[in-house]
């Protein structure tokens, strides 16, 4: 008589790195094109009646990182 062992938390593992992995590319692809999606977003806003969100389109995300920095948000 062979005894299997139980291997139900191995797939749970697995699938918590499978979403590790996907979290860690959308946070790659949202830095890589953070901008441009910033872009998209503020001309969305800008067309429903927003007139601050053109003017912050001109602002880099870097700039944004900077500032909320120094403002301690």
């Amino acid at each position: 008589m062979i005894r299997r062992k139980r291997k139900s938390g191995q797939a749970i593992v697995e699938y918590i790195i499978i979403i590790v992995i996907v979290a860690v590319a959308a946070l790659t692809v949202m830095g890589f094109f953070s901008d441009r999606i910033r872009t998209i977003i503020a001309g969305a806003a800008s067309s429903f009646g927003d007139n601050n969100a053109s003017q912050e389109v001109d602002n880099k995300s870097v700039d944004i990182l900077k500032n909320m920095e120094k403002d301690g948000i």
